[in-house]
C-alpha cells in the first residue's frame, strides 16, 4: 500500500514520514514542480481552496470542522460533478452498487 505525495510545505513531513512507516505505507514522491503526477488531489485541492477555504477568517477549529463539513455534504450530494458524467458523487456511487 502506498500514499503519492508531493512533500510541499503544506505537509508535516517528518509527522506524515513516521506514521506511515508505523503503518506500513510507503510514501510515493511526486517529482518536484509536476503537479500533474497528483491531478486529482490537486484538482480537489483547488476547489477546496476556492469554493469555501479562501472565503473565510476562522475563529475556531470547530468552526472550520462545521464548514468543512456542510461543504462536503453539498459536494458530494447537491453539485453535479461533469468528470462522473454530470451527476452528484453519491449518485454515481448509487448507481454502481
Amino acid at each position: 500500500m502506498a500514499i503519492r505525495v508531493d512533500n510541499g510545505p503544506e505537509y508535516v513531513s517528518s509527522t506524515l514520514t513516521i506514521w506511515a512507516e508505523k503503518q506500513g505505507i510507503a510514501l510515493t514522491y511526486i517529482q518536484p514542480g509536476k503537479p500533474q503526477q497528483n491531478a486529482y488531489v490537486e484538482r480537489y485541492n483547488r476547489t477546496v481552496r476556492h469554493e469555501w477555504l479562501d472565503l473565510y477568517i476562522f475563529e475556531t477549529i470547530e468552526e472550520v470542522q462545521q464548514i468543512a463539513t456542510e461543504w462536503l455534504w453539498t459536494y458530494n450530494n447537491e453539485r453535479p460533478n461533469m468528470g462522473i458524467g454530470g451527476v452528484t458523487p453519491a449518485m454515481k456511487l448509487k448507481m454502481a452498487a
